[in-house]
């Protein structure tokens, strides 16, 4: 099923993100979180695609075995970098050919020894520039494009930065997908934004639950220095250890998704870091067992 469609038919989506593994000894670990999940009846799961198009083939495999295990609903992330329009229209094909239907188009981060983003030849610069190809080539296909509730780091006027979303939006994007944040006002905020600049499509709300101090930092700087709350920020340091802060990060994550629904935010999207105990706390903690009971 598209996802443009769950949207208009679920009051709230719920999804979960998961990366290929890097090594081959990791897969079992990641089938087995995904096995975890499926109880819990997400409405879709999307699969995310490595800096400079590292990890493309796995991505592929996984998308596929996901597909036909669990017939759900799945999302590819593609993305500009490292690939040409030929090679972007091959994988395309591949996946139109095994059934899958759904896209989340990205510019992508350049590799660990590339500082900036260096447009392939005969490839993409912008994300802009994915989507409009894809739906002119591949019509039938649903379209994602990511947001940036506090701010895209390249684009620090943030007027601009929603200009730029509502051209992706223009090129053909069905719905959005916001980068993870940890205060929901500064979602709320960006989604009137949207609102008043034109932007119509469903937004989703990105969740990530912190785990650990060192990935409090290391999601600071993916993120492209997201904002730390104050609260969320002692509640950390006062943890004598990561089995603490991990629950910190499960409780902090569950009000979250406790307002947001309260709000009725057309999805939510829990990025999973492929393991299963911080999702499976948060809907145990807010006392349901499948997903459907909350929409």
């Amino acid at each position: 099923m598209l996802v443009k469609d769950l949207l208009n038919k679920e009051k709230t989506t719920f999804s979960f993100e998961f990366f290929p593994p890097r090594k081959d000894e990791d897969a079992d670990r990641l089938l087995n979180t995904i096995s975890n999940l499926m109880p819990l009846g997400p409405s879709y799961v999307s699969v995310t695609y490595g800096a400079g198009g590292t990890t493309r083939h796995r991505t592929h495999d996984l998308v596929v075995h996901v597909r036909e295990q669990t017939n759900i609903t799945v999302v590819s992330h593609l993305t500009c970098v490292g690939s040409t329009r030929s090679e972007i229209h091959d994988i395309l094909e591949k996946y139109q050919a095994a059934g899958i239907e759904n896209i989340l188009a990205l510019r992508g981060d350049p590799p660990k020894n590339q500082k900036d983003f260096i447009e392939p030849a005969d490839g993409f610069s912008y994300a802009t520039e994915l989507v409009h190809y894809i739906k002119k080539h591949f019509p039938k296909m649903c379209v994602g494009v990511a947001g940036f509730p506090e701010g895209h780091p390249a684009t620090p006027n943030r007027l601009q930065e929603i200009e730029y979303l509502k051209e992706k939006v223009d090129a053909g994007a069905d719905y959005i997908v916001s980068q993870l944040f940890f205060e929901n006002r500064d979602f709320y905020d960006y989604c009137e934004r949207c609102e008043i600049a034109g932007i119509h499509v469903p937004n989703i709300a990105g969740i990530m639950p912190v785990s650990t101090k060192h990935g409090l930092i290391r999601t600071a700087e993916l993120a492209g220095g997201a904002r730390i709350p104050a609260r969320l920020l002692k509640a950390v340091h006062r943890a004598e250890n990561d089995k603490f802060v991990e629950k910190v990060g499960i409780h902090w994550a569950t009000e979250q998704v406790r307002d947001l629904v309260h709000n009725n935010v057309r999805g939510i999207q829990f990025f999973t870091l492929n393991s299963s105990l911080a999702t499976l706390e948060i809907f145990n903690s807010l006392g349901v067992s499948h997903s459907t009971q909350l929409r």
